[in-house]
């Protein structure tokens, strides 16, 4: 097996490694997940925050305000070159808030975050995160993107007998 396949299969398994962690709300598992210095996070909505501390702290108040969340990745691409890695994914998270009063299970909620994940390579071999960076993605409602209107009102899409 080559070592850029290595490589790559490394990254992937350090990428999945970090959204397993913060599903299974384990802090300790994700703050293995990266570097010990100079890192930086950008979560959807929120300032550039830097610092080892400051991103832990990050995780740690998401983590505790959300009772459940899962990670769908898809569109991931991998690219490797020396010693640093880039993921680059679309994010369909699917998340609750605390538990009602009576125990069942908070609100769920669903939204689509492109993301951006570096890794640099550590001494040991290691794969670690050093940046993340996730931005919404605003989808359209299915009758919006459906339809569109021009000039002269709606605008219908072709028929399969139309040139």
């Amino acid at each position: 097996m080559s070592g850029a396949r290595t490589d790559i299969e490394a990254v992937q398994a350090a990428n999945t490694a970090l959204y397993d962690a913060i599903e299974r709300g384990d802090l300790e598992a994700m703050a293995d997940s990266w570097m010990d210095d100079r890192v930086s996070v950008v979560h959807p909505g929120w300032p550039v925050l830097s610092g080892r501390a400051e991103v832990l702290r990050s995780y740690a108040l998401i983590m505790a305000g959300t009772e459940y969340i899962q990670f769908i990745l898809t569109d991931v691409e991998v690219s490797v070159s020396g010693d640093t890695a880039l993921v680059t994914c679309t994010e369909n998270i699917l998340s609750g808030g605390p538990r009602e009063e009576d125990g069942s299970t908070g609100p769920l909620v669903g939204g689509v975050v492109a993301a951006t994940n570096v890794f640099r390579r550590t001494h040991d071999g290691a794969w670690k995160v050093w940046a993340h960076h996730s931005s919404p993605i605003i989808v359209e409602e299915e009758e919006d993107a459906e339809e569109s209107v021009g000039p002269d009102g709606p605008i219908e899409p072709p028929g399969p007998d139309d040139p």
